[in-house]
Order: C-alpha cells, then structure tokens, then sequence
C-alpha cells in the first residue's frame, strides 16, 4: 500500500503556481455548495507518518478555504473527562454538523496503532479496535457522512532526513521532539502495523488516499484535488448510501414475547412501602459505595404510553445524591440534532464514570416509533439494531452498566389511564391526540418491540421487561433489577 507513495513524486513551482489559484476557487465554491445545501457532513481523518507534512496541510486546507466552515480537532493525548468515557466519546461528540467540514488531525487510528507498536496490547486487541472502527465508520456514512481518510507516508530515509530538516532550523525545531525520534527507531514496526491496519479499514465507505509527503507541492496539490472531487461528486449526484442489511425473520416459535407477560400481577400497598423503603436504601447504598466511582449507570426507559416511566424513574432519583444522576428526556430531534448522525444525541450525554444518566425515552427511538410511523426508511431502522449493540458493547467496555427497561401494559388498562388522565386536572397535559393515534397502531408497536427485543437484548444490555399494569409491582421490579445489576457490577470492580 505504501510503495507508491516512495516513488519520488514532485511539482515544480511554476506548474504549481498556476494550479493553485483555481483549484482554491474550486475548492471554496465547493464549499459554500456544501454549507447551502446542507446535506451531509465531510470527515477527514489525517494521520501517517512524523515529519510528512500533516501539520501543513491542516493548515493549507484552512488557508485555502473558509475556515468558519472548518472544525479542526487536534486529538492528543486524552484528558481526565475523556478518559472516563468510551474511548470513541470525544470522536463522537465532535462530530461536525451537516454543510460542514471536520477535520480529525490524530484520529480513531492512532491509539490503537501506536498501543501494538509499543506492545501495550496484542495482535488480537488490534483487530477488534479494526472492526469497531469499521462498523463505526459505516453507521457514519450510511447516515449521509463523506469520510476521507488521507495517510501522509514518508521513507525512512526522507524521514530522518525530514526531521533533522526541522530540527537544524530555529523555527521548526520547536516541532520535532524525543518522541519523534524515539518513534522513528521503531519506523519497521510502525510501518508494518499502519499497513496492516490500513489494508483493513481501506473499505468502499471510507477509503484510505495515501500521500507521499517528501514534496509540499504534490502533497498540498494530492490532497486539494481529491477533496475537491470528492465534494463535487456528492454534490452533484447527491445519493442516498444503501445500508447492507439482513431482512428480518420472524420468531423460530412465532411467539410474542409481551404475550408471555403474566400482567395479573399486583402487589398489596402495605408490600409495596416495605419493599420500596427496602430498595431505595439499598440502591442509595450502592451508589454511595466507593467502588461504585469506577462504573457508570445507564437506565433506559421504554414503553407503552402512559406505562408509568415518569413515576418509576421518580422512585429510582428518590433515593440517588441530586450531585451525581442526570435525567435525559427524550423528544422529537431539533434542527441541531438532525444535523448530525442519528445516535450523536445520545453519544454527548454518555455519562463519565461514577454517574447515573436516566434516559426517559432512549436511541430506540429509530426501531419503534420512526419506524412504525416511518420517519426514516426501513433501511435506517433496519441497520440500527446493530449500530444501537456496538453503542452498547463500547458503553460496556468502559464500565457502564445499561439497565434497559420496557414497561408493558395492555391495551385496556392503557384506555383507562387516558381517560382518567383526561379527567384529571393535574394530569391532562399527559395526554395528547398523539397518543390516542398511536392506539390505532397498537398491533404495529407491538411487533417492533417484539423484534426489538429479539435482536438487542444482548448478555451485556439485556431487556426487563416490566409487568406496568399495576404501577407498584412495576416501579419494584424495576428497583430491584437496578440493584442487582449495580451489586453484580461493583462486586468486579478491581
């Protein structure tokens, strides 16, 4: 992969100099096509070699376009906050918005190649942070995104001579440091692992352009044109990506997993007290445990309307320090959220570790009701399943424990409720037309929590599914099932 980029490539000035002017003006008509019209996003990832010119040509990029329309993010090493989040976390909260331009100058790359090169994680640790990468990079273009992906490759020979280039110049010799040199010794290793990686993540989404960095002006002049045909080609035959799914199989058994819910059950109000005093000390006591500051909390509720989400999640904050828990209430995305990939919402309230996030509604949101009332096209819904278990596994991996709760009543004890709420002074803003049509889809909303369930409830973010119609035994249930899984999750904590 990278021997085409040592053949030596060079531009004389003067063919560049009458390059550049035009392919300037190229690039910000380009640009301003792209803020207009607003229909995607361009990621570039920049990465490669020390010494190959990735510094100047993030700058170029600003020099020669509008830089208002530009989010460069240095990504260095990670800070205290980040550290305490999923390792894509500060990746994906700095996504740029649609109309514009992000550029990522040390990407989702790097740690993981530099952690082999170094030793600090094996051949198999690589390959997995490979595939999270690749489904990542696919749920980025398949929501519309233009990833670009340019590695800066140098020689051996041109980077030793690269860096005492810059290290003899009183200018430059800020930019060369023991690290480069001490990287430069493991030039082998790191050209080795880099290809391999490469190789692996060079797919028809998001193709690798690597550039030879020996000669600004055939650098400079590579990466301008591809990024100007790159644009151009989205914008004017601007098409939807296909997402690659599996078509959805019924159950083996055809068996409804709500109707195996036995919804009798009811618990008696003198019960009910002891067990919530029961619970919510025991709860408040795990989340005051010391070990509990090396985990994190993510309760998810879902549920049929008027199933009692506000009320449980009022007995869960009930016993929790107001300091450390959060409540996500989750409605129909604003502008600024429908500028960004589907998940981005959810991505920057990711709680740090030692915190609970309550998210009232949740990221299933796509695979029920944008998919039963088809506010995105089947092929969206259809592949979120898998994108919502790789959001999961990541949130697993840096100690969350997610808690996914489906409140479940029948169709008759949700007319009750509407009409009671209707009655009910303090309580008629809960009810909306809204709720009245989605009973005309009841059958509908059932199927896809049915497939819901079946395709997400996984051994790291299994479902509860919670028996609602009678509110107590519901709102115990779902206390119970949050100690437990936070008793099991401290007991591990090293």
């Amino acid at each position: 992969m990278f021997e085409s980029a040592e053949l030596g490539h060079k531009i004389d000035k003067s063919s560049y100099d009458k390059e550049v002017p035009q392919l300037r003006e190229d690039l910000l008509n380009a640009q301003f096509d792209l803020a207009e019209k607003g229909m995607f996003q361009v990621i570039i990832l920049v990465g490669g070699v020390d010494g190959a010119g990735k510094g100047e040509t993030v700058n170029l990029l600003n020099e020669w376009m509008d830089p208002r329309h530009i989010q460069v993010h240095a990504m260095g090493e990670m800070t205290d906050e980040e550290r305490e989040h999923p390792a894509m976390w500060r990746f994906w909260r700095a996504s740029p918005p649609k109309g514009k331009i992000g550029v990522f100058f040390g990407s989702w790359y790097t740690a993981p190649i530099v952690r082999r090169v170094l030793k600090q994680s094996s051949a198999a640790e690589l390959n997995q942070h490979i595939e999270q990468i690749k489904h990542f990079e696919r749920m980025l273009t398949n929501e519309g995104a233009l990833v670009l992906k340019f590695w800066f490759h140098l020689s051996k020979e041109a980077q030793s001579k690269r860096l005492k280039t810059l290290e003899k110049d009183p200018k430059t010799r800020w930019r060369v440091t023991a690290q480069d040199w001490q990287r430069f010794k493991l030039y082998d290793r790191f050209r080795k692992i880099s290809e391999h990686t490469l190789r692996d993540t060079s797919t028809a989404e998001a193709s690798w352009f690597v550039v030879e960095g020996s000669d600004a002006r055939y650098r400079n002049l590579t990466v301008g044109k591809t990024l100007l045909q790159a644009l151009r080609d989205r914008l004017d035959h601007p098409v939807k990506p296909v997402a690659r799914v599996a078509p959805l199989q019924p159950p083996i058994d055809h068996l409804d997993v709500l109707d195996k819910l036995d919804m009798t059950q009811k618990i008696a109000k003198k019960k009910f007290d002891a067990e919530l005093e029961k619970y919510q000390g025991k709860l408040a006591i795990l989340t005051r445990d010391p070990r509990f500051s090396k985990i994190s909390v993510i309760a998810a509720f879902e549920g049929s309307d008027a199933g009692g989400k506000g009320g449980a999640i009022r007995r869960i904050t009930g016993a929790l320090d107001a300091r450390h828990y959060l409540i996500i209430p989750v409605a129909a995305p604003t502008e600024e959220e429908r500028a960004q990939p589907y998940l981005w919402r959810f991505w920057r309230n990711v709680p740090r570790i030692g915190q609970f996030t309550i998210f009232d509604r949740s990221w299933y949101g796509r695979v029920l009701v944008e998919r039963v009332e088809k506010f995105c096209s089947e092929a969206d819904w259809m592949r979120a399943y898998g994108e919502i278990n790789d959001f999961e596994e990541q949130l697993a991996e840096r100690g969350a424990v997610v808690v996914k709760f489906w409140l479940a009543i029948t169709k008759e004890e949700q007319l009750r409720r509407f009409k009671e709420r209707e009655k009910t002074g303090y309580k008629r803003f809960k009810i909306t037309a809204e709720d009245w049509r989605n009973r005309e889809k009841w059958d509908d909303y059932e199927r896809a929590v049915c497939d819901m369930v079946d395709r997400t409830s996984t051994e790291i973010a299994p479902w509860t599914l919670v028996e609602a119609n009678d509110k107590n035994f519901a709102r115990i249930k779902i206390l119970k099932t949050l100690c437990e899984r936070i008793e099991d999750a401290i007991k591990k904590v090293k």
